[in-house]
C-alpha cells in the first residue's frame, strides 16, 4: 500500500497489519515519507487507536530502529526501573543501589528532564566528574565491577522514537496511550534487560491525569512487555504531590541519599522498597515479603549506600561525595511563608514541577543550561497542619530574578482548609 493508502485505512478504522506499521515507520526514519503524512498518521491513531497487535508492533518496529544493546556479557540477572515520569521522583537512585547490593544487575539507559517532570541523568550530573555516556563496552564493564550503572539513552537507540516524539509534540498528539507505549517500550526493549518494573505515575504531577488512563497504560506496557519475552509488572503511583520534600537535581541526589542512609522520607522509602522487592520477585530472589526484607536490610546495613558511592565511582564521580552529600549549593535561596493558618489538604505537583524548572531545575528550550544546584524544598506536605508566617517551602536559584517568576506559583500550589484530608495511598494499583 502506498502511504496514502495506509493513512486513510487507519483514518477508516481499519487494522494495519505488523508489515504495514514498519514500512510506513521504516519509510519515514528513512526521509521517504514527509512530516506531513507521518503527522496525518499519527492524527488518526490519536482518534482510532490501535489493537493491542499493532500496539506491539509499532513497539517493536521503534525497538528495531536502531541499535539494540547487547548485555550478554554482563554477569548475572539484568533488571530495569522506568518511571512515567513525576515531581520529585528521585527512586532511581534508591532503587538501583537495593538491588544491585543484593546481586541483581542493573543496568540502566535514561533519559532527561520532560516538561515538568525531572531526568534522572540531569540529576545524576549533579555530581562532579559523573559520566553519563559511555560506549557499551565500558558501560558493561561498570555495571559488573559495581553492580550498577545508569547512563543517557544513546540516540544509536531507538532513533524512530526520537523523530516521532518531535513531531508528536508539535501535533498535540503526545497522549495517545498507543503512541506512549511504544515510546516508552521501544527504548526500553531496545536495552537488553531481563527484568522491567514499571513505575506508572497518576495525579496532578503526572502525565497521567485519572486511574482510569493510568491503569489502561500499564496494561498496555506490561502487554507488550510479555510479548517480548520479559518479566515484567507495573504499580501505579500516586503523584498528587511531590515526592519527597526535594525538587531540582542535586537537592533530589542529597534526598536519596538520605534516604540509602535510612533517613529519607516515608514516602521516598517506602515507595523505593516496593519497586526493589518487586525486582528482586521477578529476578528470583524470593517471594515479595522476603524481598522486601531484604531490601530494607540493604538500607539498613549501608550496603546499598556502599553501592550507590562505588557507582558514582565507577562513572567517574568521587564516592567521597555520595558519603558526605557533597553536591552544589545554590547561590541565592528564599524562604516562601503561609499567608494563613491551616491543613494542608493539596500540593500541586505540576505547579511545583514547572516553578523548579523556572528556577532553572529544567529546559524550557532543549538548548537551555540547568543549574544542579535550583529547585524547591518543601517544609510542609499534605496533611501537616502550618501556622501563618510558618515556612512553606524555600527556593534555590542561581540568578535572585528568578524568584519573582516562582514565588506566585509555588504559594497558589498550597492548598490549606480547616480539617486534614483523608490521606491518600502511594501504591494504588498493580499490574501483572
Amino acid at each position: 500500500m502506498t502511504p496514502y493508502e495506509l493513512i486513510k485505512k487507519k483514518r477508516d478504522g481499519g487494522e494495519l497489519t505488523p508489515g504495514e506499521i514498519t514500512h510506513f515507520i521504516t519509510g519515514y526514519l528513512h526521509g521517504e515519507i514527509p512530516d506531513y503524512q507521518m503527522a496525518a498518521f499519527l492524527m488518526a491513531v490519536y482518534f482510532r487507536g490501535m489493537t493491542k497487535e499493532e500496539t506491539t508492533a509499532l513497539t517493536f518496529c521503534i525497538r528495531d530502529s536502531g541499535t539494540r544493546a547487547d548485555f550478554s556479557r554482563v554477569n548475572g540477572i539484568r533488571a530495569d526501573k522506568h518511571s512515567t515520569g513525576g515531581v520529585g521522583d528521585k527512586t532511581t537512585f534508591v532503587v538501583i543501589p537495593i538491588v544491585a547490593s543484593l546481586g541483581v544487575k542493573a543496568a540502566k539507559m535514561s533519559g532527561r528532564g520532560l516538561g515538568h517532570t525531572g531526568g534522572t541523568v540531569d540529576k545524576l550530573e549533579a555530581f562532579s566528574g559523573v559520566k553519563t555516556e559511555m560506549g557499551q563496552e565500558e558501560f558493561i564493564t561498570a555495571v559488573n565491577k559495581a553492580g550498577a550503572c545508569v547512563i543517557g539513552q544513546s540516540g544509536e537507540f531507538a532513533p524512530a522514537d526520537k523523530l516521532l516524539y518531535a513531531l508528536r509534540d508539535v501535533t498535540a498528539t503526545v497522549d495517545s496511550i498507543p503512541l506512549i507505549t511504544a515510546s516508552i517500550m521501544g527504548k526500553k526493549l531496545a536495552a537488553d534487560d531481563d527484568c522491567i518494573v514499571l513505575d506508572v505515575k497518576v495525579g496532578s504531577g503526572a502525565f497521567m491525569k485519572d486511574m482510569e488512563s493510568a491503569r489502561v497504560l500499564a496494561q498496555s506496557m506490561v502487554r507488550v512487555g510479555k510479548d517480548a519475552g520479559k518479566k515484567i509488572r507495573a504499580l501505579i503511583t500516586n503523584m498528587d504531590e511531590p515526592l519527597g520534600y526535594a525538587v531540582g537535581n542535586a537537592l533530589e541526589v542529597v534526598e536519596a541519599i538520605q534516604t540509602l542512609k535510612g533517613k529519607g522520607p516515608k514516602d521516598v522509602t517506602e515507595l523505593s522498597i516496593s519497586l526493589a522487592a518487586h525486582i528482586l520477585q521477578l529476578a528470583g530472589v524470593g517471594d515479595y515479603d522476603t524481598c522486601e526484607t531484604k531490601a530494607r536490610e540493604a538500607i539498613i546495613s549501608g550496603a546499598a549506600l556502599k553501592t550507590f558511592a562505588d557507582m558514582i565511582e565507577v562513572q567517574g564521580g568521587s564516592s567521597a561525595d555520595v558519603y558526605t552529600e557533597n553536591l552544589p549549593k545554590a547561590k541565592f535561596s528564599k524562604t516562601l511563608t503561609a499567608t494563613k493558618s491551616g491543613y494542608i489538604v493539596k500540593i500541586n505537583a505540576e505547579e511545583v514541577g514547572i516553578s523548579a524548572g523556572l528556577l532553572g531545575a529544567g529546559r524550557q528550550k532543549k538548548e537551555d543550561v540547568i543549574f544542579p544546584a535550583a529547585g524547591i524544598l518543601l517544609n510542609k506536605k499534605v496533611g501537616d497542619y502550618v501556622e501563618k508566617g510558618e515556612v512553606l517551602a524555600t527556593l534555590y536559584a542561581e540568578e535572585e530574578v528568578r524568584f519573582l517568576k516562582v514565588e506566585g506559583r509555588v504559594l497558589s500550589a498550597f492548598t490549606l482548609g480547616n480539617t486534614p484530608s483523608a490521606p491518600r495511598k502511594l501504591i494504588l494499583d498493580r499490574v501483572e
